[in-house]
């Protein structure tokens, strides 16, 4: 009879075990001490861990930053209650941060605290995007509205001012109409960039690494002591892009980069290129991306910019137009991309992520 009862328990126990280990939900079982007593697949997924490395490890080593995290096991020990907490900020020591989800649940009678994490970083993400997707949206109708609206009277200035010209009985005096003439085209241009690219994308099969390297060498000749660092994966396929455009629109990033570096001793820029997979653009998942970081160590992006940084006519800089990430975004968001950046002072990464064709993405 107990040696039936010792086989039920064993039982259970791999089933149990089995269910845990196959939750999509991370699991973290702690014990008294606050030391990792058991992970599922989840959890070493997501914390890029194993359990081996985790097991008997204390949370304050699982992360770095994991003073809230402890503070709520120990609030759960002693109220014997469950305690959740929303989107915190996760870090493990060496390894990339996370938002996560976090309900921390007593387990009676056997001093040990369950840890329930939910990343949430894929959806903080996707609410992002697709805010700045609506944001560009409104802006270009916003911008179209007013060009149309500061571009008539600006042709009418023109034209009379060319008039005006003919008939003046002093040639000297044409120096003041070629001043209004002049002006009237600089603020006609300026409308025009603002638009953004106005034809659509000509596409032909190429490699990122082809129109990086054009940029790159561009930015190279434009600095004297720039370090440019390719870190490429040269297993990336081809990809159906306009050559041009996109040369133009990795340039302002990098160029962006570059001049955000002025300050800054031994300025780098690193480039990194990369395959994502499962990712969502604009609502639609993508079974592989492009992802390509562009990386500098400059002073980092003022907060208060920050969430209007694609918006024209939004730069820092003296004399800067704040044309060039708006113009970026435009052709990226054409080629069917999207563009994130992520900066604290000392690592500012803008990252664009560009979707291989449907039949390059059923091949791999």
């Amino acid at each position: 009879m107990e040696a039936h009862n010792l086989n039920s328990d064993l039982e259970l126990q791999l089933m149990s075990d089995r269910v845990l280990g196959n939750l999509s939900t991370a699991i973290l079982l702690v014990d008294d001490a606050m030391q990792v007593v058991f992970s599922n697949q989840a959890a070493e997924n997501l914390l890029q861990e194993s359990f081996g490395q985790m097991n008997g490890k204390c949370l304050s080593r699982v992360f770095a930053n994991g003073e809230e995290l402890i503070s709520m096991v120990e609030e759960a020990s002693r109220s014997d209650h469950l305690i959740t907490s929303r989107q915190m900020h996760l870090l493990s020591p060496g390894k990339a941060a996370l938002t996560a989800d976090i309900t921390v649940t007593p387990i009676l009678d056997a001093n040990q605290i369950l840890i329930e994490l939910i990343p949430m970083d894929r959806y903080l993400r996707i609410d992002r995007d697709a805010a700045i997707k609506e944001n560009h949206d409104v802006t270009r109708q916003m911008v179209r509205g007013l060009a149309h609206e500061i571009k008539n009277p600006l042709g009418g200035i023109k034209g009379s001012a060319q008039l005006l010209a003919r008939e003046l009985p002093e040639e000297s005096l044409t120096e003041y109409t070629n001043i209004i003439i002049e002006e009237t085209d600089r603020l006609t241009s300026l409308v025009d960039r603002m638009l953004g690219p106005n034809t659509l994308p000509k596409k032909s099969t190429i490699t990122i690494h082809e129109v990086l390297e054009r940029a790159a060498k561009l930015i190279e000749l434009e600095s004297d002591n720039l370090l440019v660092i390719r870190d490429y994966d040269p297993s990336i396929p081809m990809l159906d892009l306009d050559p041009e455009m996109m040369v133009q629109a990795l340039l302002n990033v990098v160029r962006n980069s570059m001049q955000a570096l002025d300050n800054t001793p031994h300025p780098t820029i690193t480039l990194t290129t990369r395959i994502e997979r499962q990712f969502t653009i604009s609502g639609k998942r993508h079974k592989v991306v492009v992802r390509l970081d562009i990386k500098d160590n400059g002073p980092g992006i003022p907060e208060e910019i920050k969430d209007h940084l694609f918006y024209p006519m939004i730069s820092k800089r003296p004399g800067g137009t704040g044309l060039g990430l708006t113009f970026a975004q435009s052709i990226i968001t054409q080629h069917g991309g999207m563009i994130e950046f992520n900066s604290e002072p000392g690592e500012t990464v803008f990252s664009i992520f560009l979707p291989l064709s449907q039949d390059t993405q059923e091949e791999l």
